[in-house]
């Protein structure tokens, strides 16, 4: 099983079950990319500022975003549209799979004007942070589709609409 580190720094996030969707969107994400489970993936749950403060040291876009993610491996493609390498397996000795920050500001903003369930937003937005750390991006459309449709998939198979 993948174990992860929930840090909270915006107390709001202990308020929502963050710990129950994280679990189910990072298993998803591992079935979709086909990755083994036994990574260890640390989540920090902030707010608007803390997660601007992030997107402009490491993106250089001063301004808050839904997520962020830092892969503790370069698993990118070489070619657009292809399906990135697979990680190293987990072997108790190194199993960072890496870090992903998650805005509750953002996220509680854009369920609302999306008209979703905040459950369903966070679910969505923790198993796209997780395919980035699996070598998955969106930078061509090809690789946007390849995502996107792992995405739709898995968000499918627990009842949750396509957020495309």
């Amino acid at each position: 099983m993948t174990t992860l580190d929930i840090v909270i720094e915006d107390p709001r996030w202990e308020k929502v079950q963050l710990p129950n969707w994280a679990d189910r969107a990072t298993a998803l994400a591992l079935k979709a990319a086909k990755a083994p489970e036994g990574y260890e993936i640390v989540i920090m749950a902030c707010d608007d500022p803390r997660i601007a403060a992030l997107n402009a040291e490491f993106r250089d876009k001063p301004k808050p975003t839904n997520v962020l993610s830092w892969p503790a491996h370069d698993l990118a493609p070489l070619m657009p549209g292809e399906i990135p390498a697979p990680p190293p397996a987990p072997d108790g000795f190194d199993d960072a799979l890496g870090d992903i920050a998650i805005s509750y500001d953002t996220c509680v903003r854009e369920a609302r004007e999306q008209g979703k369930a905040l459950a369903d937003h966070a679910t969505h937005l923790l198993l796209h942070a997780t395919l980035h750390l699996l070598g998955y991006d969106h930078e061509t459309e090809e690789d946007a589709q390849l995502m996107e449709k792992l995405e739709s998939e898995a968000l499918a198979s627990i009842g949750i609409a396509d957020p495309y």
